[in-house]
């Protein structure tokens, strides 16, 4: 039974993914900041433990290592993050621009660095980090500073990621869920959580590592950096 470990899992694409792997009949372990209001997690059915995590504190990440120990986790997903601030340069937030820093790249590079054993002791060896077409430098328009900053920088992060640890058997990638209907990408949005899901989720499943340091949309179609 391979084994999944997915922070920001009570809410939006968390939520999804835990449903979805478990349904699947993968183990997983759901993490959130606040488990005991996680009341939909909670009713997940399965092979599902949850647990409590705030990616941007150090001390918490450790508990969580704590907890989980020594087991191997064939997919560490970082999914946990914030928006931060959609203002353009007139309107710049330097605390919420610190704040979407220490959250969306400090965070998932935290979980990365203290589940490196886990994911290497695995059958599968894979990292995946949610991340946005919003930012690509390629793709970037005016705005949104502040993700569209936070998401670059994790991209880079996640690229050095992919090559130092290649030789050890890594597979790290990023995609952009899509614009989904969640909290962040609001009721408009084109695609549901399952959609967006079920599409990282199949490309996920049939990984190798020739896609280690890739970037990729929720189709599977690869994205420029």
């Amino acid at each position: 039974m391979p084994t999944l470990l997915v922070t920001g899992a009570s809410r939006g694409l968390g939520l999804e993914f835990t449903r979805q792997f478990s349904a699947s009949g993968w183990r997983v372990h759901a993490a959130c900041r606040n488990p005991d209001g996680a009341t939909e997690l909670a009713a997940v059915p399965g092979d599902v433990t949850v647990h409590k995590v705030d990616v941007t504190d150090s001390a918490s990440v450790d508990a969580l290592k704590a907890s989980i120990g020594d087991e191997p986790i064939d997919v560490l997903l970082n999914n946990a993050g914030v928006i931060g601030s959609r203002e353009g340069f007139d309107g710049l937030d330097y605390t919420a621009w610190a704040g979407a820093m220490d959250t969306n790249i400090f965070g998932p590079m935290r979980m990365a660095e203290a589940f490196m054993d886990n994911v290497l002791a695995s059958d599968r060896k894979q990292m995946v980090f949610i991340s946005s077409k919003m930012g690509s430098i390629a793709l970037t328009s005016p705005n949104a500073y502040v993700y569209r900053s936070s998401k670059a920088g994790l991209n880079m992060a996640v690229a050095c990621l992919a090559l130092e640890k290649r030789s050890a058997g890594l597979t790290a990638m990023l995609f952009h869920p899509g614009h989904v209907q969640t909290d962040m990408g609001g009721s408009a949005a084109p695609l549901t959580p399952p959609e967006s899901v079920a599409g990282m989720k199949s490309v996920i499943e049939g990984l190798t590592q020739a896609d280690n340091g890739t970037f990729k949309n929720y189709d599977g179609t690869s994205l420029p950096w």
